[in-house]
């Protein structure tokens, strides 16, 4: 039964491929792909240029900003739970994660329009509020409740040995999570930060409600922008059969090789550092 699932979902993957290849293919046969993937979004310039460079440059930035803010914070969380923090609160704690990591995504957004976006705009004279620091601090939160449970569950598997091992070395908790836990908890520490970074990848609510939409590179971190997953909603949300409507299977090309690599890379990192 479980290698008919693995074989189902490794035919799934493969069909989503063939089929993004299939739409992009007179790009790629073309050979324009690339101009596609690295040039700039100008569809009333003459001539007319279509390309989603901009917006992969943007995906890139908040994925590994909400990573970098996420990961340290999960960590912390998971470290709290297991017993640096006090005992009292460390099922509410727990309960709080699970509970966040089942709010929607658009309401982590309308919460960030209605209070971060203002803070922004007070705080930083001359914007808007939206851009691309607000929507990096709003995807840290929505990927930290998946990456705290990912790494809580990976501590819970631990053999007890190891625990009773580290109290009769003298260990307190810090040091036998710092020292012993968290080196066993690899793998979940590696699956941990691939989720965090699809997810962030892959949101398209929170880009859509908070970056600012922009089709531009970010000049600084309160540059309104727009990410792929954005661009690729709000062109299929108004535009049929047009150059620019056949430009989103490229960019959705782009954006499932870009997950795909960075997973692999990040296990291949994992698996030679616990060589």
């Amino acid at each position: 039964m479980a290698a008919a699932a693995a074989w189902m979902t490794a035919a799934a993957v493969v069909a989503v491929l063939l089929f993004l290849v299939a739409s992009a293919w007179p790009l790629l046969a073309s050979g324009r792909i690339l101009t596609a993937w690295t040039g700039g979004w100008h569809p009333y310039a003459q001539p007319p240029s279509y390309g989603v460079g901009p917006m992969i440059l943007v995906s890139v930035l908040m994925a590994a900003g909400a990573v970098t803010v996420a990961f340290p914070l999960a960590l912390g969380l998971a470290a709290f739970a297991h017993g640096v923090g006090p005992r009292p609160l460390r099922r509410p704690v727990q309960g709080l994660v699970r509970l966040m990591a089942g709010i929607p995504t658009v309401v982590y957004g309308f919460v960030a329009v209605m209070v971060l976006v203002p803070f922004m705009r007070h705080s930083f004279a001359g914007t808007t509020g939206f851009g691309l620091l607000p929507a990096i601090l709003t995807l840290s939160l929505l990927i930290l409740p998946t990456m705290v449970l990912v790494i809580d569950a990976r501590l819970g598997r631990q053999d007890q040995a190891w625990v009773v091992a580290c109290r009769s070395l003298g260990m307190n908790h810090s040091q036998a999570l710092e020292r012993v836990l968290l080196p066993r908890a690899r793998a979940g520490l590696v699956a941990a930060a691939v989720l965090g970074i699809s997810r962030a990848l892959g949101d398209t609510l929170v880009a859509l409600m908070v970056a600012g939409n922009a089709a531009q590179a970010p000049g600084g971190w309160l540059d309104s922008v727009r990410s792929l997953t954005a661009h690729i909603a709000l062109v299929l949300a108004t535009d049929t059969f047009s150059p620019e409507y056949r430009s989103v299977a490229a960019a959705g090309l782009f954006l499932f090789l870009l997950t795909g690599g960075i997973t692999l890379l990040i296990r291949r990192l994992a698996a030679g550092g616990e060589a």
